[in-house]
């Protein structure tokens, strides 16, 4: 008689049990992706000064209240629990203290990828789009391009974007916040 072997899968709650237990670590960089742990290679400098150009340009331009969400969980339950480079979320009057976003907080979601680019593209983006994200922006470092997903349905992004590299781009949700990529890219080797 043979023993078949099986992956076990986890909800977020028991994802937070492992965190509270600690066999996950808050510096451990693992996601919870479709129940599965996965981990995630460590950020290089031109990945995190790439993170640090969006957050600053989001900045400027949040006059209309939106949060910016630099590199912290996004909850979507019940078996997945992302940590995106960038988000941009909808206020809330506990300002996230009480619960995780989710989905319905989110309205922009932003992935820089240089060594996970075909996972970024293949597994997450269209996990975003299955939870309804308004939009999703994949940052190509090794091209220098970006690739903007919007209007998500059941089978993925219904529209892709890829701008030229000397555009200005906006989100959706804040118009007037114009990022120019030729400067978002500017000093990378």
């Amino acid at each position: 008689m043979g023993v078949v072997a099986e992956r076990k899968r986890f909800t977020v709650d028991e994802y937070h049990k492992l965190g509270q237990a600690g066999v996950v670590g808050e510096d451990d960089r693992i996601e919870l992706i479709d129940g599965e742990l996965i981990q995630m290679p460590p950020i290089g400098s031109v990945h995190a000064g790439l993170v640090g150009r969006l957050d600053r340009a989001f900045q400027a331009h949040l006059a209309h209240g939106l949060v910016v969400w630099a590199q912290n969980p996004l909850s979507f339950p019940p078996a997945s629990e992302h940590q995106p480079d960038l988000a941009l979320l909808k206020p809330r009057s506990d300002d996230y203290l009480n619960s995780l976003p989710t989905a319905d907080d989110v309205v922009l979601v932003i992935e820089g990828s240089d060594t996970t680019l075909a996972y970024d593209r293949d597994v997450k983006v269209p996990l975003y789009a299955s939870q309804g994200i308004p939009e999703c922006w994949l940052v190509d470092l090794n091209t220098r391009r970006v690739e903007m997903y919007r209007d998500p349905g059941p089978d993925g992004y219904r529209t892709l974007l890829r701008p030229d590299r000397d555009a200005t781009v906006s989100p959706l949700a804040i118009p007037r916040a114009a990022i120019d990529l030729k400067e978002l890219f500017a000093g990378i080797a």
